[in-house]
């Protein structure tokens, strides 16, 4: 994969560092309260694993796979859910887990959906944020790291379904996108 990479943006020992401090957080917000993680298939299952093995505290987990992307690498706006979760959140904490944080419009509207069944609160945990997530009013509460605007794989994050499976998160070279 070399030359489809142009250069790391966050080891995996940052990463590593930075979900630590993030549970370390989490933990002590949620303490003495249930708490649900709730990842955003695809993307988020890396962050997911380690999130909660990071966590001290007890956690519930589901998923759901929402989609707004199309083939290519900028979001379509329509969203659909092709995975609800299974768990009934009402009344519960609900903590999104994402990979990433582009424009916002489609975490914002998963939010608000997540809103409209009644849980205690719902909260977002991602470990990438990027610059124009600034622009939509979604409250991030847990934020691994803010990046720049480039396309970005590695650690869950995907090019047409691959370099998922790099354990650090880098820049995808422009021939790889473009060619």
């Amino acid at each position: 994969m070399g030359e489809d990479l142009e250069k790391v943006l966050a080891t995996e020992s940052q990463i590593s560092a930075r979900l630590s401090e993030m549970a370390a957080e989490i933990d002590a917000d949620y303490a003495g309260k249930d708490l649900l993680l709730v990842g955003v298939l695809k993307g988020a299952v890396m962050v997911m694993a380690d999130l909660a093995r990071a966590l001290h505290h007890p956690c519930e987990m589901d998923w759901m796979a929402v989609s707004s992307y199309g083939a290519g690498t900028t979001s379509s706006g329509v969203v659909r859910i092709l995975k609800d979760l299974e768990i009934d959140i009402k009344d519960r904490n609900v903590l999104i887990v994402e990979d990433v944080i582009d424009s916002g419009l489609t975490l914002s509207w998963l939010v608000g959906n997540l809103r409209s069944r009644g849980p205690e609160s719902v909260e977002i945990c991602t470990i990438v944020r990027k610059p124009l997530a600034f622009d939509v009013d979604l409250d991030v509460r847990y934020v691994g790291f803010d990046m720049p605007n480039e396309f970005i794989v590695g650690y869950g994050l995907d090019y047409a379904e691959k370099y998922r499976n790099l354990p650090f998160i880098g820049t995808l070279a422009a021939h790889v996108y473009q060619g």
